[in-house]
């Protein structure tokens, strides 16, 4: 016997209102301003019946296809490379980057000085679920950036300095990464934040599943 739709976890129901929407603006059911109208309203719905409402008029199911695409869409990137199992990121009265595609270490150690450095985990690829990064800084600041399926952990201990976590926790997603983030950081700041919205990663998903239904 199946579980009472209103008795079922509403996380749960609210994904599979959001993959719905996703599967008929993909092939046309719904303009660019309903699914996007009803992307807001289903983020935001605190009841079981908004989001059912948000639905009823909706024909169109995700299927095994669709199941499959959006996996390897929200998963995280894991792959093989050759990297040195630790790398230090050095900044003394300049700036460092890490961006784009790069295969990340084990662990990452950020020297900086008068400084600022940049770490962007968006399109990167691991090796490994566990990474650390250690902070040894004075009079700088480090930004990281992250997708969503990433779970953080910070451990600074900042002498007249901050650290801000803005990132959300996903460690339910599978194989989610776990990035630690620990050191010493003095008169400096550690932020950590997404650079794409869960909103905007599903618009920019369900465009290219549209631009995919459409080119056939």
């Amino acid at each position: 016997m199946s579980v009472k739709f209103e008795d079922r976890p509403i996380e749960k129901v609210r994904e599979e209102t959001i993959d719905q929407l996703v599967m008929n603006y993909s092939h046309g059911e719904l303009s660019a301003e309903a699914f996007e109208r009803r992307l807001d309203q289903a983020m935001d719905a605190t009841a079981h019946a908004q989001l059912a409402e948000l639905v009823e008029d909706l024909e169109l199911k995700p299927d095994s296809s669709y199941d499959n695409i959006k996996e390897q869409q929200f998963s995280p990137h894991y792959g093989k490379g050759r990297v040195q199992p630790t790398e230090n990121v050095v900044s003394i009265l300049s700036s460092n980057e890490r961006s784009g595609v790069w295969t990340v270490p084990r662990e990452i150690t950020v020297y900086a000085l008068l400084g600022s450095v940049e770490l962007d985990f968006t399109d990167a690829i691991f090796q490994q679920p566990d990474v650390t990064i250690k902070i040894i800084g004075g009079l700088s600041s480090l930004e990281i950036y992250v997708p969503e399926e990433i779970t953080i952990s910070t451990n600074v201990f900042n002498i007249l300095g901050s650290t801000e976590n803005k990132a959300p926790s996903m460690g339910s997603l599978k194989q989610a990464p776990h990035l630690r983030i620990e050191g010493l950081q003095v008169l400096g700041s550690v932020e950590v934040k997404i650079k794409q919205t869960i909103k905007e990663k599903f618009v920019a998903f369900a465009n290219s599943l549209k631009d995919t239904f459409q080119s056939r």
